[in-house]
């Protein structure tokens, strides 16, 4: 039955997207949210090449693009967290420069998930050899949409599933 409205206060689950380290600093063209702008509905950050070629500055690595089996290791611990902690696992979608992911679950903040998600994906990725630098192969952050309704999650399941552009070699 599709939920028309939701009388709950909670959300019935949560879009989440990260990005893989140093793939889109704020200034870039396309578009940010930083410290200062991380509102609801709030302005992006302006693009600025000088804001860019600063940040690109304190890399402390190359930008990470993940490889097919990267990102394999990737969706699989997604997977085993959510299997674990028995959240409801909707879609994943594991791209080279960023993941998306809907998960339900009433009793777990959004930003707690995603930590959880990240933390598991780099302790994997380091377990197999994938992974060596000392920092995070993620960006700080990411977006945390809630969905409130069946149609805003069958909308953002459709998003991540088919919606990310050509099929990557070792696509899953």
């Amino acid at each position: 039955m599709m939920t028309i409205w939701n009388d709950n206060d909670s959300p019935l689950a949560f879009f989440l997207t990260w990005r893989t380290y140093g793939t889109w600093l704020h200034g870039d063209e396309r578009g940010s949210i930083d410290r200062y702008n991380n509102v609801f509905g709030g302005q992006r950050v302006v693009p600025n090449e000088i804001r860019v070629g600063q940040q690109q500055a304190k890399l402390k690595s190359e930008p990470v693009i993940l490889n097919a089996e990267q990102r394999i290791v990737v969706r699989d611990s997604i997977e085993s967290v959510c299997s674990y902690r028995q959240w409801n696992l909707r879609s994943v979608h594991i791209r080279t420069n960023h993941g998306h992911l809907v998960v339900s679950n009433h009793q777990v903040k959004p930003e707690y998930m995603m930590r959880d998600f990240k933390a598991y994906a780099t302790r994997a990725l380091r377990e197999r050899g994938l992974w060596t630098h000392k920092h995070s192969p993620w960006a700080e952050g990411g977006s945390k949409r809630y969905l409130w309704t069946d149609e805003s999650i069958s909308n953002a399941c459709d998003y991540v599933v088919n919606g990310q552009g050509d099929e990557l070699p070792g696509t899953f």
